[in-house]
């Protein structure tokens, strides 16, 4: 008998620590399933920031072009034959690219075959206008002597018949008219010789100044720098930079550039979505892809007004210069950089993660740990960033909150703020009941059965 009695017991002790475990379990709050996951409300101050990728670039720079007048010389687009690795550092009057000569020699041919027949009709009018005054010339005088002979015709004819002395007047007169007429003309004649020799005259320096402009362009094909410093490919239209084979035309005749290292900016593109918050003067915190470890600081200078289709996006997106602040002789342009624009900054507030708040019917909560329990707290939600959301009313600073919404949500009853009317009250709660102040003391948590025993709750959905 003390046998099975010692048995009995033994299998009472057993039983005791096998369901004294169960029964913690069973007991303990039910809405303690996501107490793993949880952050600390912070009191602190809160930042807003724009993020984007932009491209280091000199803010001033001294372009390295083609010829000038290639238009003038009938030179629309010319091929690059020949650039010097990106990055040379060069000297003034150093080679730096060749342009394709070909586009222009045919035009040098044909100018200079052009210029060659304007002298030739230059020549051919200057002689003709030679031989036609010099006849002219000679018809005068040959009238002055005949004008001669007439004067001593009438003089002879003084004792002959009236009608022979009036003939002799006749033609005395005659001649004089002719001889007046022919001087009139001559002088017409040299006029029209000018204006001949300045018509063909006008070709022939129209030639020989396009002969020029096409020689000179031709030279200038040899491109150099017109200043010490490092060579930068010029970007085209389309993104991409400058190369062997890149064609350069009258209206972008620039082929690289030489940056002043000692003054940089980011060039940085902002979402339509996100340029209403950015403004000239705000700081930026820049990054280096190439190097994540240096933070460089800066500020806004320049907004553009006009939203531009950048290649391969859909959105609208608007330029943003960004100055940098300081020299740094190991930035080069062409670098990538990140971009954290401080848009707002609030002074001592209240923050949680993202993911702490939820959304039921449009009304915002927490689930906030609570005297071993866990609330359901509605909550006034204010500025946002990528990480967090600052919190208005319904947290104090310290408390948990639970960033996962706990298995049994749809069980709690909501905590509303003071006053709030958003939203509806989540199904099955008391709507009769007064919000609580918030923050306020938190009731003694319930036991189990009492836990199980609330009201179901509209399952809160996540932002």
């Amino acid at each position: 008998m003390r046998f099975v009695r010692s048995r009995r017991t033994l299998i009472a002790l057993a039983v005791l620590f096998i369901g004294a475990p169960s029964a913690w379990l069973l007991a303990r709050p039910a809405a303690d399933d996501g107490s793993a996951l949880v952050a600390t409300v912070r009191q602190g101050d809160f930042v807003v920031t724009v993020t984007t990728a932009g491209e280091l670039r000199a803010s001033n720079s001294v372009n390295i072009t083609g010829p000038a007048e290639m238009q003038r010389a009938g030179a629309f687009q010319v091929k690059i034959t020949s650039l010097v690795p990106e990055g040379t550092i060069v000297k003034e009057g150093d080679v730096v690219a060749e342009l394709d000569r070909s586009a222009l020699a045919q035009k040098m041919q044909e100018t200079m075959l052009a210029v060659q027949k304007a002298e030739a009709v230059n020549e051919q009018a200057m002689l003709d206008s030679t031989l036609n005054l010099s006849k002219a010339r000679e018809e005068i005088r040959g009238m002055e002597l005949a004008l001669e002979e007439k004067r001593l015709a009438k003089e002879q004819a003084v004792y002959e018949a009236p009608t022979v002395k009036r003939q002799a007047e006749i033609d005395l007169e005659k001649a004089e008219r002719a001889l007046t007429q022919a001087r009139i003309d001559y002088k017409t004649k040299a006029e029209q010789a000018q204006a001949k020799m300045r018509e063909v005259g006008s070709d022939l320096q129209r030639q020989k100044n396009t002969l020029d402009v096409v020689q000179t362009v031709m030279a200038q094909f040899t491109i150099k720098a017109p200043a010490p410093g490092m060579v930068i490919y010029q970007k085209e239209w389309n993104g991409k930079k400058r190369a062997v084979g890149s064609q350069v035309n009258p209206w972008e005749p620039t082929v690289a550039t030489l940056p002043d290292l000692t003054k940089m900016e980011s060039i940085t593109y902002v979402n339509e979505i996100d340029i209403r918050k950015v403004a000239v003067g705000q700081p930026v915190t820049i990054s280096l892809d190439s190097d994540p470890t240096k933070q460089l600081h800066g500020k806004i200078v320049q907004v553009a007004n006009v939203g531009e289709q950048r290649p391969n996006t859909d959105a609208k997106v608007f330029e943003v210069k960004v100055l940098l602040s300081g020299a740094d002789t190991t930035l080069r342009p062409g670098m990538t950089t990140g971009n954290a624009i401080q848009t707002t900054m609030l002074k001592d507030v209240l923050s949680v993660p993202l993911e702490a708040v939820s959304s039921v019917a449009d009304v915002p909560y927490v689930y906030k740990r609570s005297g071993g329990r866990v609330v359901k707290q509605e909550v006034e939600t204010g500025a946002m960033n990528d990480i967090g959301v600052v919190l208005v009313q319904g947290v104090a600073a310290g408390e948990e909150v639970l960033l996962v919404p706990p298995a049994d949500a749809d069980k709690l009853t909501p905590t509303r703020l003071p006053g709030s009317t958003r939203g509806t009250p989540a199904q099955g709660g008391d709507s009769s009941v007064a919000p609580q102040t918030v923050p306020s003391p938190e009731p003694a948590a319930k036991s189990a059965p009492e836990a199980m025993k609330a009201p179901a709750g509209t399952k809160p959905r996540g932002n």
